[in-house]
């Protein structure tokens, strides 16, 4: 699986952000920060991009996913890939 990362930055404590670029034209945002769906238990977001915009109307999520596990996160990215 080739995923080229667009960006990645680690904050201090547990925030967290890395956007990844798939070949498809789509993109993964995967955050944790205190304003995340799911950050106060440790857990991360993550939204679909297109063309570098947030992409409300994917196949996957009209909005984006929170209260997402580390396995969550991997699955989504697999099926954002695969649109």
């Amino acid at each position: 699986m080739i995923i080229l990362f667009l960006y990645e930055k680690i904050f201090k404590g547990r925030d967290y952000q890395k956007c990844h670029d798939f070949k498809n034209g789509y993109s993964a945002s995967v955050v944790r920060n205190q304003m995340s769906y799911g950050s106060s238990e440790n857990l991360f977001e993550v939204a679909v991009l297109k063309d570098n915009e947030f992409c409300y109307d994917s196949p996957i999520t009209d909005d984006v996913v929170g209260w997402c596990t580390a396995k969550d996160v991997r699955e989504l990215l697999s099926q954002i890939k695969r649109l």
